[in-house]
């Protein structure tokens, strides 16, 4: 039998020993051997709760039991987290996790650790929720040079997206109705200024590099700046407006961001809508394939915290060290600035002429509500930024 102790008996952990008692005869099935959730970390009680007999308040009740070999660590933040999983792994038990924060910090560390004393380390679960893209990207995309990522990981800001491309609503409006229905936190920043995003595709390009890519040194631009209008333009140019988050290596140079873009009405990123999440990747000799499903969200993630007990059980039993190419090296991202692209950008229809004058090339697309946009040739950002210094002009880049 696997015994598996959960730390945090919040959304995430309550549901994995839902998911691990309620489906407990299929994953036994699958796993050739029965599965059986021994401890609950809280610092809580949980009176009238069925698992409330399962709640521990110290660690060492489960770091100190020989009969836990998996360790689900729910609990978030980079700090107890951390400590509690470097205790369980120094013991031997594979632990698996659904924090981006932990492992965008700590990743190849706690890989490493855990290759010290024979267990594993997953964490299937903080990229995408129940989207499965971490194991692929170990194995199924093993034979491939990563060329790009390009994703949707942020339900929460996709949500806000779609609802203002349906006629006219303003980012404040769409927040407070995004706070209401519970997908945005009280203070949203994480979200809407691309962090959670930026955790995500730091994890994604270090997978894809095999090095270190931190979230320190990815450009992140958030939606807090996108406006009704640009929605009203995106649709008079058949594009959609998504928060990306992207990696790409070009010629041996890898950039990162995280940025709104506005994406042909046929580019698969799309049509993704409301609070799902999608992840594209072009491989060099796959070319492009898309992984989609609920970015978030309590059972979906939680199955794909389950998926890795699942994987790591088998591990163990096989006597077998996962496969996850990520070393401590950093990489130095290229500068975004460099970066070659097409750009919308509006201005007050009062400032037209002085913008297609400085941008030379420009295609006017429209005037709406008093202001008029443009398409521009390809150019690097920093020569957009140098031609339009002083001028109050937004821009989205185009892809």
């Amino acid at each position: 039998m696997i015994k598996v102790a959960v730390l945090g008996y919040g959304t995430v952990g309550s549901g994995v020993v839902e998911v691990i008692q309620d489906n407990n005869a299929l994953i036994s099935s699958r796993l050739d051997d029965s599965i059986e959730v021994k401890y609950i970390l809280d610092l809580r009680e949980f009176p009238g709760d069925k698992n409330e007999k399962l709640v521990v308040h110290d660690v060492n009740v489960i770091m100190d039991d020989p009969e836990i070999s998996v360790v689900c660590e729910t609990m978030g933040g980079a700090g107890a987290a951390y400590e509690f999983t470097k205790a369980a792994l120094n013991k031997g038990k594979s632990v698996c996790t659904s924090n981006k924060e932990l492992v965008e910090k700590h990743g190849p560390e706690l890989i490493a650790l855990a290759r010290e004393n024979g267990c594993n380390y997953l964490f299937e679960a903080s990229v995408g929720g129940g989207i499965p893209i971490i194991r692929p990207m170990n194995t199924s995309l093993a034979p491939e040079h990563i060329d790009r990522i390009m994703g949707i990981l942020n339900g929460t800001t996709n949500y806000m997206l779609t609802r203002m491309s349906e006629g006219g609503v303003e980012y404040d409006d769409v927040l407070k109705d995004a706070q209401e229905l519970g997908y945005a936190e009280r203070n949203p920043e994480a979200d809407v200024e691309g962090h959670d995003a930026g955790r995500k595709i730091a994890i994604l390009a270090s997978l894809m590099t095999g090095k270190t890519v931190r979230y320190e040194d990815i450009y992140i631009e958030g939606i807090t700046k996108i406006e009704a209008v640009d929605f009203a333009f995106a649709d008079r140019l058949g594009r959609s407006i998504k928060l990306i988050a992207s990696a790409q290596d070009k010629d041996g140079e890898l950039s990162a961001m995280v940025a709104p873009r506005m994406l042909s009405k046929d580019h698969p990123l799309s049509g993704v809508s409301d609070v799902f999440n999608a992840i594209y990747v072009t491989g060099n000799m796959l070319g492009d394939v898309m992984f989609y499903g609920k970015g978030a969200g309590k059972l979906a993630t939680a199955s794909a915290v389950v998926s890795d007990v699942m994987e790591l059980a088998k591990a163990a039993r096989d006597k077998v060290t996962l496969p996850c190419r990520w070393s401590a090296e950093r990489v130095q991202l290229k500068d975004c600035s460099d970066n070659r692209l097409s750009f919308f950008v509006r201005t007050a229809s009062g400032e037209a002429d002085r913008l297609k004058g400085a941008l030379k090339n420009a295609r006017e697309i429209a005037q709406i509500d008093g202001q008029t946009g443009f398409i521009t040739d390809e150019m690097s950002e920093r020569e957009l930024s140098d031609a339009v210094k002083g001028m109050d002009v937004r821009m989205i880049r185009l892809d």
